[in-house]
């Protein structure tokens, strides 16, 4: 049993409720997140969809920033200061159409938000799914594991495992550290934070040796998380690692 997925209780308990939740759905349909008419899908009205600023365009080979020009190349920021991962991609740019369906998922319990995510990864970072060996979410440390009862990136990562049939690696790594919320730090605050966090110990070291992981979390800011995660599963012999998120920032430099 995985310390990610927790004991029995814990893994079934999500799928219980998303299946409660949808039976409840059948009489009472659901409203919009945003407040509009019936949705189409997913929570969202027709309205809302529009407004998601999806990134199907060229994007920085590093980072994932969207770009004007042909993709390859690589942003300023990236080339000013390689990052500890080797590629990210995102779905959409976290902006005030995203953010509320993805605190949706974080905060409210709504984990069947989860599956249209994977899906949205499963199209933006298909070239990165592609050259896989392994998906790995970004770990909670047990403290929040416990309260907020679920990992978010987890609830991502693992139907999209399923989905693109790679394999799984839900607790190879883990957050050693419990850091403080990363919300209001700048980049530098931001990487002090999580310095030396995430840790694959020795005898799990062997998942990842000479595998190119790519790993999962909810949204790209500085990437200060991101590349924590990156330098431990490198330390522990992992060949490369890649990146895919729900959405990033605009600007993570």
């Amino acid at each position: 049993m995985s310390a990610e997925d927790g004991d029995f209780a814990a893994r079934w308990k999500p799928k219980a409720q998303a299946a409660w939740r949808g039976a409840l759905d059948m009489l009472f349909p659901p409203q919009a997140l945003d407040g509009g008419p019936r949705p189409l899908a997913g929570g969202f009205t027709s309205e809302t969809w529009s407004r998601i600023r999806f990134l199907d365009g060229p994007v920085c080979d590093g980072c994932g920033t969207p770009f004007d020009f042909d993709p390859g190349a690589r942003c300023a920021a990236c080339l000013a200061r390689p990052r500890a991962f080797d590629a990210a991609r995102a779905a959409c740019l976290y902006d005030e159409t995203s953010r509320e369906p993805i605190l949706q998922l974080k905060h409210a319990d709504r984990l069947d938000l989860a599956p249209m995510f994977a899906r949205w990864l499963s199209r933006a970072a298909r070239e990165l799914i592609e050259e896989a060996d392994a998906i790995a979410p970004v770990p909670l440390h047990s403290f929040r594991l416990l309260r907020r009862r679920y990992n978010q990136a987890a609830e991502i990562a693992r139907p999209l495992a399923v989905l693109s049939g790679t394999p799984y690696l839900p607790d190879t790594l883990v957050r050693r550290r419990a850091t403080a919320t990363q919300a209001g730090k700048s980049g530098s605050g931001r990487r002090r934070n999580v310095a030396n966090a995430f840790h694959v110990p020795a005898s799990r070291a062997s998942r990842v040796a000479g595998l190119r992981i790519l790993l999962i979390d909810d949204v790209l800011t500085t990437g200060a998380t991101a590349e924590g995660c990156a330098r431990a599963l490198k330390a522990a012999g992992a060949a490369r690692v890649d990146v895919a998120v729900i959405a990033r920032v605009q600007d993570t430099a």
